[in-house]
This record gives C-alpha cells, sequence and structure tokens, in this order.
C-alpha cells in the first residue's frame, strides 16, 4: 500500500486510500503538473509479475484513454514507476450503485430508468470505439454527488479476461453473460446482457440468479430462466419488463443489436408504460435445443475423418509439388536411370515405338539445364539484394536505412501537425511504431493532427520502439466568466471551477459588499476566456473600521517619561495616569524580558501636548488597550488576499507581493521589520496561512516609520524555510 505523500510518475502525490478491489487499490491523488485532484489506480502486486497481462493492460487501458464522454469516467494517463503499474482516473466523488442500491432497497422506475440510459449512452460511445467494457455491473458505476452516472473501469476487464484470472478477482459472476461464464466470445452484446441483470437489480432490490459458488450461479446463467421482475415489484410497468427481458435473452441473437436501441425503448417507456413496443424475436427460431440422432453423429464423424484424410492428401500433394519444383524427386531420376539401362539392353528405338526422339532429349536436357541456370541466378540476385550486395530502385532507401540504423538505433522523425495515418507510414518506414493515447484541445494545430509525441523528433531510438502521440481535438471552445459580483466567495470559486476555469483571490474593504462576497472580477464578467484562464477575485472584507483620532490639549504640555524596560501593563497604567494616548506594537529582543517594553515612539524627557500618542514596542505579543485603556489580548488576524497586525498606528502598507520562484504552495510566515527609535523591530503578519499570489499586503507599522522589510518564510516539514525579502515595502500616513 501507497503512503499519503507518495509520488508517483513524478507529478502524482498520493493523498490518501479510496478503495480497494480484486485486481488494485485506488488512492486520491494531486496532479501537481495540472494543479487537480485525481483518482489513481494502482495494480497489485500478484499483478506487476506477469508481462503478458501487464501489456495487454497498458493496451486496454491507452485504449480507453481515447474515450471522452460525459457518462464515462475518464483515463488520463497510464504509467509505471520502479515496478507500480497505474491508471490515472477522474476523481468521482460520489457511491457506486451498488452502494445506492443496498441503501434504498427498489429504486422508482423513473429513477432506475434514468440511471439505465446514462449506462447506455457511456456504453454506446464505448462500443462506437470498438471498446468492450466486459465487467458491467452496479460496483462500477458511480453516482456523482451532482447526480450524474459514470461507468468506469474500460478496458481492464478485457485485458484481465485474456490472462487467465479467477472469476473471484474479476468480479462478481452475477452480472456475467452466458457466453462470458461458457469461457466463449464476448462482445457489445454481452454487456448488454449485465445491463439488463443491473437493471433488474434496481427495481427489484435483489439479482435473479445466485448461489452459494460461482459456478451454480454460472450454471444457473446458462440454464435457468429468471423470475419475472415483477414478481417483486407489482408496480413495473409492462415497457420495462420487456426491456430487461430482451437485454437477458440467453441466446445472443435474441438481444438488441446495439445499445442505440436499448436507449430508444427505454426512452419510449417513459412516455408509454404499458405500451407493447419491445419485440422478442420468436424463441423457436432461435435458441432451441438440437437433438443429434445416432446418425447424425456417425455421419459427423464420418465426414469429419473424411475431412481429415482430404486434407492429408491435399498437403502430400502440395510437398510433391514443392519436390518437383526443386528438382527433388529421386523416384523419377531411378525410372529415368532404368529407361536408359532397356534402351541399352534392348537397342529399343523411339521413333519405332513412338517415344521421344534423342535430339528432342537433348534439346529438353539442355533446356532443363538452362532454365536451372536462370533459376540459379534470381536466387542468387534476391539473396545478393537482401543482403545489400546489389542496389537497384530501392537500394538508396536500403543505404538510408542502414545509415540510420547505425548503433542499432535510428532516427525519431518529426510527426507534429501529421494525421495519425501519416504518423503511422513515417514511422513503419523508420522501423517505429505508433500509439495513440488520447486527445486534447490545441489551438495551434487543426482537429485530427498530431500535436505532442513522447520521443522528440531527431533523437536516436532503438528500433521498434513505440511513439505515443496525442492528436487535436481542434480548438478548445471559448469559455465566459460567470457573473458572481456579490456572490459569497465558496459559491463564486465553484461556479468558476466548474466551468474548467481557475480562480486566485484577493481581498478589499467596500463600504457596499457584504463581507466574505465578491466585489469584482478579472477579467470581466461575460468576457470570453480559454480553458484554463485564470479569474482573478476580489472579495470583500467590509467596511474600513475608523479609527478615532486622538485629542490633544495643546494648552498642557506634559514631559515624555522613560518606559523602557518595564513591564507592559506597568508601563500603560503609568503612561495612561499622566496623559497619553498608549498604542502598542510587537516586535523581539534578547536585552528585555518577553512583555516587556522594548522601545517608545516619543523621546524621552521631550515636551509634548497633553493626549498624545505614545507606541509601545513590547518584546513578544502586546496587549491592545483603547484610548480608555482598556485591555484586550490579540495576537493579530489574516485573510486570503490581506492581513491585519496586531498595532494600532496610523502608518499603513498597501504594496503586493509576488510569488516567489521557490514557492511550494505551503503555509507561509510573514514578518515585517522596521527601524524605530535606531533598533530594529520584527512584527509577524502571517503566520500559518496558505496565501493567493500575488498578495495584497495591507499591514500597519510604527508612527513615523516609512519603509520596512518583509522576510516570507514557507513551513516545510514543521519548519520555517527563508524563501523571499521582499523592501523595501513603503508606509504612509493614514487620513
Amino acid at each position: 500500500m501507497l503512503k499519503a505523500g507518495t509520488i508517483i510518475g513524478e507529478r502524482y502525490e498520493i493523498v490518501g486510500r479510496i478503495g480497494s478491489g480484486g485486481m488494485a487499490d485506488v488512492y486520491k491523488a494531486k496532479d501537481h503538473k495540472l494543479n487537480r485532484f485525481v483518482a489513481v489506480k494502482v495494480l497489485k502486486q500478484e499483478f506487476r509479475e506477469d508481462a503478458n497481462f501487464i501489456r495487454k493492460f497498458r493496451t486496454e487501458a491507452q485504449a480507453a484513454a481515447g474515450l471522452a464522454h460525459p457518462n464515462i469516467v475518464n483515463v488520463y494517463d497510464v504509467g509505471e514507476d520502479h515496478g507500480v503499474h497505474f491508471i490515472v482516473m477522474e476523481l468521482v466523488e460520489g457511491i457506486t450503485l451498488k452502494e445506492y442500491i443496498n441503501k434504498k432497497g427498489r429504486m422508482s422506475v423513473r429513477e432506475a430508468t434514468s440511471i439505465a440510459i446514462q449506462v447506455s449512452m457511456g456504453l454506446e460511445a464505448a462500443h462506437a470505439h470498438n471498446i468492450v467494457h466486459r465487467d458491467v455491473k452496479p460496483q462500477n458505476i458511480i453516482i456523482s454527488t451532482d447526480g450524474k452516472v459514470k461507468v468506469t473501469d474500460f478496458g481492464i476487464a478485457r485485458a484481465a479476461s485474456s490472462n487467465t484470472i479467477s472469476s473471484n478477482v474479476m468480479g462478481s459472476v452475477h452480472y456475467s453473460s452466458p457466453e462470458q461464464v461458457r469461457g466463449g466470445y464476448s462482445d457489445a452484446k454481452s454487456d448488454i446482457y449485465s445491463l439488463g441483470i443491473t437493471m433488474y437489480e434496481m427495481v427489484t432490490g435483489r439479482i435473479p440468479f445466485d448461489g452459494d459458488t460461482t459456478v451454480a450461479i454460472a450454471i444457473k446463467h446458462l440454464q435457468d430462466e429468471m423470475e419475472p421482475p415483477s414478481t417483486y415489484a407489482p408496480n413495473l410497468p409492462h415497457s420495462l419488463e420487456q426491456i430487461i427481458y430482451k437485454c437477458t435473452q440467453k441466446s445472443v441473437d435474441r438481444r438488441y443489436n446495439n445499445m442505440t436501441e436499448v436507449i430508444a425503448d427505454l426512452k419510449r417507456s417513459l412516455i408509454e408504460p404499458e405500451g407493447d413496443f419491445v419485440k422478442l424475436l420468436p424463441l423457436n427460431n432461435h435458441a432451441q435445443t438440437v437433438m443429434l440422432t445416432k446418425e447424425d453423429l456417425e455421419a459427423i464423424q464420418q465426414g469429419a475423418a473424411e475431412g481429415r484424410a482430404q486434407k492429408n492428401y491435399q498437403t502430400i500433394d502440395e510437398d510433391a509439388y514443392l519436390r518437383n519444383q526443386r528438382k527433388e524427386t529421386p523416384k523419377t531420376q531411378y525410372e529415368d536411370e532404368d529407361e536408359d539401362d532397356d534402351y541399352e539392353d534392348d537397342d529399343y528405338d523411339d521413333d519405332d515405338e513412338g517415344g521421344i526422339s534423342s535430339k528432342l532429349e537433348k534439346a529438353l536436357t539442355i533446356g532443363g539445364f538452362v532454365i536451372g541456370a536462370i533459376i540459379i541466378c534470381v536466387i542468387i540476385f534476391f539473396i545478393g539484394q537482401a543482403a545489400g550486395i546489389f542496389h537497384f530502385g530501392s537500394g538508396s532507401r536500403n543505404n538510408a536505412q542502414q545509415e540510420e540504423t547505425v548503433d542499432n538505433q535510428v532516427e525519431v522523425p518529426n510527426l507534429l501537425g501529421m494525421t495519425q495515418d501519416q504518423a503511422t507510414a513515417a514511422a513503419n518506414e523508420k522501423g517505429l511504431g505508433i500509439s495513440y493515447i488520447g486527445e486534447e484541445a490545441s489551438s495551434e494545430y487543426p482537429k485530427g493532427q498530431i500535436i505532442r509525441q513522447s520521443e522528440e523528433a531527431g533523437t536516436k531510438v532503438d528500433p521498434n520502439t513505440t511513439i505515443e502521440i496525442t492528436i487535436s481535438s481542434g480548438p478548445a471552445a471559448a469559455l465566459t466568466v460567470p457573473a458572481v459580483t456579490n456572490m459569497p466567495q465558496a459559491d463564486a470559486e465553484a461556479a468558476i471551477t466548474a466551468l474548467g476555469l481557475v480562480s486566485s483571490v484577493t481581498t478589499a474593504s467596500s463600504e457596499d459588499v457584504t463581507a466574505g462576497n465578491v466585489i469584482s472580477v478579472d477579467p470581466a464578467e461575460g468576457t470570453e476566456v480559454e480553458a484554463g484562464a485564470t479569474i482573478a477575485l476580489v472579495v470583500s472584507t467590509g467596511p474600513e473600521p475608523e479609527e478615532e483620532t486622538p485629542t490633544t490639549n495643546t494648552d498642557e504640555m506634559i514631559t515624555v517619561p522613560d518606559v523602557r524596560g518595564m513591564e507592559e501593563t506597568e508601563a500603560k497604567e503609568f503612561l495612561n495616569g499622566r496623559g497619553f494616548v498608549v498604542k502598542a506594537t510587537s516586535g523581539t529582543s534578547d536585552r528585555v524580558n518577553e512583555g516587556d517594553v522594548i522601545s517608545q515612539s516619543l523621546e524621552p524627557d521631550s515636551e509634548v501636548a497633553s493626549g498624545s500618542v505614545i507606541t509601545l514596542t513590547i518584546n513578544g505579543t502586546p496587549t491592545i488597550t483603547d484610548d480608555a485603556g482598556s485591555g484586550s489580548t490579540s495576537g493579530g488576524s489574516s485573510s486570503t488576499g490581506s492581513s491585519t497586525t496586531a498595532t494600532a498606528t496610523n502608518w499603513v502598507c498597501n504594496s503586493k507581493l509576488e510569488a516567489p520562484g521557490n514557492y511550494a504552495g505551503g503555509p507561509v510566515k510573514l514578518e515585517l521589520v522596521q527601524t524605530v527609535n535606531g533598533e530594529e523591530v520584527t512584527t509577524t503578519i502571517v503566520d500559518g496561512e496558505t496565501l493567493s499570489f500575488p498578495y495584497v499586503l495591507k499591514t500597519s507599522g510604527a508612527e513615523g516609520v516609512a519603509t520596512g522589510t518583509v522576510n516570507m518564510y514557507e513551513l516545510v516539514n514543521n519548519s520555517y524555510v527563508a524563501r523571499a525579502n521582499y523592501g523595501p515595502v513603503k508606509f504612509s500616513e493614514a487620513n
């Protein structure tokens, strides 16, 4: 089992395990290349050691990756990483149809019909690509949280069934067609049978055939007639029951011809529930048991024996013909020698007996030698041409191929912009193969042309290497930015993500828009953008808090005391008692204890008006007091896109920070460093927050200090690592 945090294929980070089946474990993973969550199915150990199965598995999964349909769980990628073979699929949040049936029991007719139609549409799309599922069952049908029905595990069943895998591994035999349990050929009509069994279970809450062993269930599929579904669902419409009957006929010929017919009848059943439009072929023309007599068996056996004899005769005759062509007929040569002996002994005259004359015989002998010499020359020619000795016509191409195969490697041609047929021809000419792995939208290449190849043009590869190609599906359809102004942030981000767009969030104060709602969107609502474009949202933090302006009494001047080193509460009480308005900010220093005053904004012994504001820098987190001197503890606050520190001064910063190149997206800490009264003061702005960049820094600083530096740290393995320094950032006095 893979642990959370494991990265496979150099891009998929395992988040956690979703479930487990007979063949594989399924994990939720983060695709760091496309920044999305996916489902990764990892084959179990017993299947990884079978090279033949792995080859078939990859082929079938790659074929399934070419499917793109709303009712099919899409296959994104197939790969291998250090012996771990995996498939990357669309992540669908929801439950399986089996779980839904177990929770609900019998389903309503309309709900079952709707699910059956969506499953049929997915299977129809697969069959159109010559892909048969072979393992249709409620466990392989997912109902998403938004009500969509999707079929999963395309291509895997075929790879597994061709590799001698037991039914316990392959899944339940409860849904297998008679031809599948018999071990015969299965095609699209096998999926129709399995769909019929699934529909039976949806409307009755039970499976039609059950038993103690898989063998017992398989025999029932072959021999037994199932109980009418209306027995367990009395209100089942006649038309839907007939559809289930037609799908689950034991004879392949009596089922629907294709999924298109199934979909048409299912839709019609919603309009005519009691209609009699489902036509079943008469049983007397199909699927009858034929009884053979003893004479029939003997005739078949005799015919088989004659067929074998005829086959043997033809084989012997062909062998004799080949021997004559090669002049390898020793029996004829011996007969010729015997005839020559007769000529010598009996002084036999060819002309008198009507035989061949000696002159003609000599001519035939000479002709035979000439023909034999020609045949030998032709053979030498072909052998020499194959060996590269002779170069006639195609010899230049052979030379080129020989030059390309230096060190047993060939140069990969440039396939970009070609059609699949053109690429296949170009690759085959180099001794390479082509494998289609899917389609992607492209604004650069027209539909049907190759936009990407796994091996770059010009690189050297081994002969017979297979090059994976991705074909353009045409330009991506333009998407319209939705209207999300005044919408809550979560709803706005969900609407944007549902269209295949990416959202980024910053915050700003607003007098008119409720806190948490969207103020504005960029690009503007209604603008057409490409899929994957980033939509910037500005979210309201509510009205800007009004800062009280302290009142000063210029008629009364007071002396500023020195409270540095005093405990925070003591210093505040002391200053409040002498007519000062006390503010506080945080900092760090090893010269005073935590909670003591590091520095003060007003110079000791200076003369100021009564009611003047004095800002104390406290070692650690300060206790914020209002003008009346009442205290409340605060450690600062932050929100996505903006933050407010624990300071209460009227010198503020409003700067935009860009994401550093080494930022990996984890939680961060931002620290503001300023020089106050000749001493360096550090204030924590954000701690442990995950920010969206560009990040608008809204914070307060020490009074009268116009600049500062912001240090950024990222949390890595429970410790902060320095990522960037922004500075100087500017502060200005608020009006």
